[in-house]
């Protein structure tokens, strides 16, 4: 999708206060739900991932599984990311297609910054080239998510690229 594009700064892949925020995603929904409710706690549309079981309840980018995102930024950045509940990965697994790693969040809204040439590094002791897809499961709610080529401070980002709780912070 992108592969061809120029990446410099910011790629964003979803922002749930677009017009169509899922228009690259596709949906698998079992018994659950995607929906973008007004969150209270930081006064602003987010994009809402539910479901019992983690497995059948997602969204995925690109739509095409036969497609690739091509993003070679290497930082993945989750806006406002609130997690509700799940089965939670005690240690890193490493299998040829896809590594599973533990993350902690503290309660309330958190804004995760993954550093994909790191964890590349790290798991498979090689160099990143390029992310091909996203897969989001439940039970999250999310503003954005983004993709930079470093990370920047709160002062070099534009309000929408940061989270409206820091922003309500700031102004008390």
């Amino acid at each position: 999708m992108f592969k061809n594009t120029f990446q410099s700064g910011f790629l964003s892949i979803l922002y749930s206060l677009g017009s169509k925020p899922l228009q690259i995603w596709d949906k698998e929904v079992v018994d659950g739900h995607v929906k973008r409710p007004h969150d209270e706690d930081i006064q602003s549309n987010v994009l809402e991932i539910v479901g019992p079981n983690i497995q059948s309840t997602y969204v995925t980018c690109p739509i095409d599984p036969a497609a690739t995102l091509g993003i070679n930024s290497h930082f993945c950045i989750f806006v406002n990311l609130l997690f509700f509940f799940s089965i939670l990965q005690a240690v890193t697994r490493v299998k040829p297609y896809i590594c599973t790693m533990p993350l902690r969040l503290d309660d309330g809204w958190n804004q995760i910054q993954l550093n994909l040439a790191d964890f590349t590094r790290r798991a498979y002791g090689t160099n990143y080239v390029e992310t091909l897809r996203v897969q989001v499961h439940a039970n999250y709610r999310l503003r954005r998510i983004y993709f930079s080529d470093r990370l920047y401070s709160e002062e070099e980002l534009t309000p929408e690229f940061t989270s409206s709780a820091t922003q309500m912070k700031k102004t008390d």
